[in-house]
């Protein structure tokens, strides 16, 4: 009988003590966090390293070169008499040209004309026609992976969409401003420093997510403070470890 009892004296302090380390863990300290995550400093900074390498390697092998062509042409009246309405007129047809410009009768005549191996919805794809600041101005612009193609492509699309326009407008056609040139085309391929610091960047959050987890996970008991804080139970005695040198 007095084991018996004894053992239901002991049992209920262990789900007690369990217990109390949980309600403790569930408060993070944020102090002793960054202390973790700065004695972890060589894992964090060997963790950025790598995949910086990693985003190296990944823009050398797997990014391609990009570039960009533009042309431009101007919106407005011929006539040598231009009234506000004519200007407002103009205004408002801007944005009607610039999806004729971009629709499927001229994409598909772009096609034809430079014998591209697209359809019209892949080339729709490398077009954008914007209209800056509400101008009377229309840019076109070609993004591709050729320097060439991406001037051929802004030019054709360019007379091809000025003819399409006096057709379904009828009025007088728009005024070419420029036309695109291979020395005016740009590179915008991403620089290999950006794929650096996003791969840094990525280590980074990797690294400290991972040791935050592996922190708040860890409910082991390895100081005496750690004896105090979830216990509160005081420490009588310490043995120290002492490891035999070998002769």
């Amino acid at each position: 009988m007095i084991k018996e009892a004894k053992n239901t004296r002991e049992n209920p302090a262990q789900p007690v003590v369990t217990e109390t380390i949980i309600q403790q863990e569930d408060t993070i300290d944020l102090v002793e966090l960054f202390w973790v995550l700065v004695n972890h400093w060589k894992i964090i900074l060997l963790t950025m390293l790598i995949t910086a390498m990693l985003a190296g390697v990944y823009y050398l092998v797997g990014v391609k070169p990009s570039y960009q062509a533009d042309a431009s042409i101007f919106i407005t009246n011929n006539e040598s008499v231009i009234t506000v309405s004519d200007l407002q007129l103009s205004s408002e047809l801007t944005e009607d040209y610039a999806k004729i410009i971009k629709s499927r009768n001229v994409l598909k005549q772009v096609i034809k004309e430079l014998d591209l191996n697209l359809d019209y919805r892949e080339l729709s794809k490398l077009v954008s026609v914007t209209n800056p600041d509400n101008s009377h101005i229309i840019t076109i612009t070609v993004t591709c992976g050729d320097v060439e193609l991406c001037r051929d492509i802004a030019n054709s699309l360019m007379n091809i969409g000025l003819d399409r326009i006096y057709q379904v407008v009828g009025s007088s056609e728009p005024t070419v401003i420029d036309y695109s040139e291979a020395e005016a085309v740009d590179e915008i391929t991403p620089a290999l420093t950006k794929y650096l610091a996003i791969g840094l960047l990525l280590g980074l959050i990797a690294a400290c997510g991972l040791i935050c987890v592996r922190y708040m996970t860890d409910t082991t008991l390895k100081t005496e403070d750690d004896l105090k804080r979830y216990l509160d139970i005081p420490v009588l005695s310490v043995v120290p470890y002492y490891e035999e040198k070998k002769e």
